[in-house]
């Protein structure tokens, strides 16, 4: 009977003690750590690896002496990169490459000839991977015969981007809306033969192919973050948080309202628009999102509605009855499709009027096309305001270019600081040449981190 009370005694403590670490585990878990600090100490290890002085640099002692045991075959070069690595909290560089395209009008060789010399497509004409982000700004269509082979050839490019991690952006210019419109004064009798018919066209760039890539892959503003903290393209400038949507219309917030000191990266983006953002425009905010909102609601009505006889021959319809003021304001000269206040305004007027919108937009520079410099990209107030439109259609005669923006944010000093190097190189590209048009390097601290 002892016996079996003994057995069912020890039963019940075997039960309690399950999962309880035993001596020997005990012994590995406390042991070690106090034999490393007695070598520390009593031997001064310390003086041979001042970083296990610092508990911040309990990686960097870890890994010397790694590589005073093992000695891996990285040679002195390697050595130095994974250390600084390790020291800096493996913080790795951030570089982004964007290139941007202006106007096109129906010429599929050109088009091709600048955005293979920019990197952005092969030989073949495929994603090339050179590039993480392609735009293009708008005026794909008119002036040339090559409308159908432009869009599907930007389409295609789309899908090969994104297949490999890349993005294109695409942007309605004052021509793709014009033709929306029925206004196709800039058509080519030539191009029209391209789809058949006139009803065809119609149809193909309403509620066909071309139209409904329009509605689904083309915008008429973005906003692209430099670095990935800002959120992806298109993330509304400025945040819920600021409750700057919620302002009257009347008040007129001073540009410092929109930096916050504790986001130094607040403004690293750019924006692109096919016109300009006009700083009078008056739905300039959120941006892009409300211009674009009112772009989807006014193409949407275009595209849907009975296609009226385009113009020439027959009389102009204009705007759709049931376009808002707000849409009537997005299509007229101030709006961000036909401005050209930035390239046909003094500088003294310009320079004085750029640093409140670029505010507001959450930007640091502004690029657009539409208004054509036969010589070259046109860089004004410090490139502030990039004008991309270089004629490259042979319609024009212009020259072939692209733009080219390398941003970089480059971790210096120990991770603990949180300081980053962060630069920004802005190029213009021709065929047989590059002109560097901005170089802006500056110092940021901060956890920066995709959101």
């Amino acid at each position: 009977m002892q016996g079996a009370k003994t057995a069912v005694y020890q039963s019940q403590l075997r039960r309690h003690c399950k999962g309880l670490p035993n001596h020997s585990f005990l012994f590995w878990v406390l042991v070690p750590p106090l034999v490393i600090f007695y070598l520390v100490y009593t031997l001064e290890l310390h003086h041979i690896f001042p970083e296990l002085t610092d508990i911040k640099e309990i990686r960097g002692a870890l890994l010397k002496v790694f590589f005073l045991v093992f000695k891996p075959p990285l040679g002195s070069a390697g050595y130095d990169e994974l250390f600084k690595a390790v020291r800096s909290g493996g913080r790795e560089p951030f570089v982004r490459h964007i290139v941007a395209v202006g106007d096109l009008h129906g010429d599929l060789p050109n088009a091709r000839k600048v955005l293979q010399f920019s990197g952005v497509v092969d030989d073949f004409g495929n994603w090339a991977g050179h590039a993480d982000f392609f735009v293009q700004t708008g005026d794909i269509i008119d002036r040339g015969d090559d409308t159908i082979a432009l869009f599907d050839w930007m389409d295609r490019l789309r899908g090969q981007a994104a297949a490999s991690g890349g993005t294109v952006l695409s942007h309605l210019g004052n021509h793709e809306w014009m033709n929306a419109l029925g206004d196709w004064r800039y058509v080519y009798p030539t191009e029209i033969q391209t789809f058949g018919t006139v009803a065809n066209r119609q149809k193909m760039i309403s509620t066909g192919r071309i139209g409904r890539s329009w509605a689904s892959n083309y915008t008429t503003a973005s906003r692209l973050p430099l670095h990935p903290s800002l959120g992806p393209p298109n993330t509304p400038f400025p945040p819920q948080t600021k409750h700057l949507h919620y302002q009257k219309d009347d008040v007129e917030l001073d540009t410092p309202y929109y930096y916050d000191d504790n986001e130094p990266l607040s403004h690293s983006a750019l924006s692109f628009v096919h016109g300009g953002l006009s700083p009078t425009y008056e739905d300039l905010t959120p941006f892009p999102s409300r211009i674009n909102e009112l772009s989807d609601s006014l193409l949407r009505k275009l595209q849907h509605r009975q296609q009226p006889p385009p113009h020439p021959p027959n009389r102009y319809s204009g705007l759709p009855p049931s376009a808002t003021q707000a849409e009537v304001e997005l299509y007229n000269a101030n709006g961000p499709l036909w401005y050209r206040g930035w390239a046909m305004d003094p500088d003294d007027k310009v320079c004085a009027d750029v640093d409140q919108v670029l505010a507001k937009t959450g930007t640091r520079r502004m690029i657009m096309g539409h208004t054509p410099d036969f010589k070259g990209i046109v860089s004004r107030c410090k490139g502030k305001i990039i004008i991309i439109d270089t004629g490259i259609s042979h319609a024009y005669g212009g020259v072939l270019s692209a733009l080219s923006i390398h941003y970089t944010l480059t971790p210096i000093g120990d991770d603990v600081e949180q300081r980053w190097v962060e630069k920004e190189v802005v190029s213009a590209l021709y065929p047989e040449r590059q002109e560097v048009l901005v170089v802006d390097e500056r110092e940021v601290v901060g956890d920066f981190r995709a959101r």
